[in-house]
């Protein structure tokens, strides 16, 4: 009895094991639906971008926060790098898109509360301690109350726009019995904070922001002491040795950055052997990185000409994001091709670009040193190095 019972158990467990029910394959929908789902999801994502450039603008002009949109920069570059896919630089364009909805619909929620309090102000200065102006106070603060009560749940929701365009007054009925929700909220507001990873952007950008200084405090600083100078005390010396050292930093800081971000290593923002091995094998794709990177920020050194109401200033950083985010991600592509090739190119491309790039960095060199008579804050505008510091074009450093 034993033995057949044994003999069963051995045999009946492996045959239970192997069994598995062949459910129905789920229907597909229509090609209908399926166009549908992919505009509204490319509408999406095309409004995270916005979203996403217009934060890092708004960052950008914020001391120390603004290490947040280089830290971002970088790790765009770095994320390239390590791909070789542009597309994979646009990091968190779906919570960006979170983002955007919550303050563009927050901003349209309260538009009826600005009308009303309009209404109620006018009421005041018409007719003081009139009960219609009581009313109208009494109607603006029940209105206001129902705005943030509405706004909080479209964020529980999701905070989509289509969140803030219905309240879903059933739903919500039914929230308010449901057990444990603020430990849910809780949890979901936690992950949805550590998904940002907002630490390691700030840390990664501010080493990114020592590296550049760095390497630019010796040839800014003597192109700031050489304007100080009058030309016959060594100015012109001064200036001549400060854009010598300029022009070679501006060959291998963007390079170099990428590279750290890559690596998330510091001293890899000072291995200059390595960027050349980089070089030349894909010396190419270096030079028209380079290019695009300095040629970019070339306009945002017109920009500080005027100082702007501090109002509007997050307006010029934001032409700054639009031209320095697309140069991070050449460059991330140029380090890749790069990465990808085990043997240096023919020596007539390296040659040749490594020619084509000195008329590059002197024109860029030429050009930031005569701004600085030009600029609001004279020779410290030079400080601003739009394509390697902090995105902070209007601000000095």
């Amino acid at each position: 009895m034993f033995q057949e019972s044994q003999l069963i158990g051995s045999v009946d467990l492996p045959l239970v094991s192997l069994i598995t029910v062949e459910l129905p394959p789920p229907p597909r929908a229509s090609l209908w639906r399926r166009a549908v789902r992919a505009v509204f999801s490319g509408l999406d994502w095309f409004f995270g971008l916005i979203s996403l450039v217009i934060g890092l603008a708004v960052l950008s002009i914020v001391p120390v926060v603004n290490f947040l949109s280089l830290g971002y920069l970088i790790h765009a570059s770095g994320r390239v790098a390590s791909t070789g896919k542009l597309r994979n630089g646009f990091i968190g364009i779906r919570k960006a898109s979170v983002f955007g909805s919550f303050f563009l619909g927050t901003w349209l929620a309260f538009l009826p509360v600005r009308f009303v309090s309009g209404l109620w102000k006018d009421a005041e200065l018409i007719a003081p301690g009139q009960s219609t102006t009581g009313r109208w106070h009494v109607a603006a603060i029940l209105l206001t109350g129902l705005t943030v009560v509405h706004i909080v749940w479209a964020c529980l929701r999701g905070g989509r726009l289509r969140h803030f365009a219905w309240p879903a007054p059933v739903r919500f009925y039914r929230w308010l019995s449901t057990a444990g929700k603020f430990r849910t909220i809780r949890n979901a507001v936690i992950d949805f904070v550590a998904s940002l990873r907002l630490p390691y952007y700030f840390w990664l950008g501010t080493r990114g922001f020592l590296g550049a200084f760095v390497w630019l405090l010796i040839p800014v600083g003597l192109l700031i002491l050489a304007a100080q100078l009058p030309p016959a005390k060594g100015g012109v010396l001064l200036s001549l040795v400060g854009g010598f050292l300029l022009m070679l930093v501006a060959l291998y800081l963007p390079f170099l950055q990428t590279n750290f971000a890559l690596q998330n290593r510091f001293m890899a923002l000072f291995a200059v052997r390595e960027v050349r091995r980089m070089f030349q094998r894909a010396p190419v794709a270096f030079w028209l990185s380079l290019f695009i990177t300095l040629l970019f920020s070339l306009p945002l050194y017109l920009l500080k000409i005027e100082l702007p109401p501090r109002e509007v200033a997050w307006l010029p950083s934001l032409l700054f994001v639009i031209f320095i985010f697309p140069a991070r991600l050449l460059t991330g592509w140029a380090v890749a091709r790069a990465n990808r090739r085990e043997q240096p190119r023919h020596w007539f491309f390296r040659w040749s670009s490594r020619l084509a790039l000195v008329p590059v960095v002197f024109f860029y060199v030429v050009f930031v040193y005569l701004t600085q008579y030009l600029s609001w804050y004279g020779s410290l505008s030079l400080l601003e190095q739009h394509a390697f510091m902090v995105p902070a074009p209007l601000m000095n450093l």
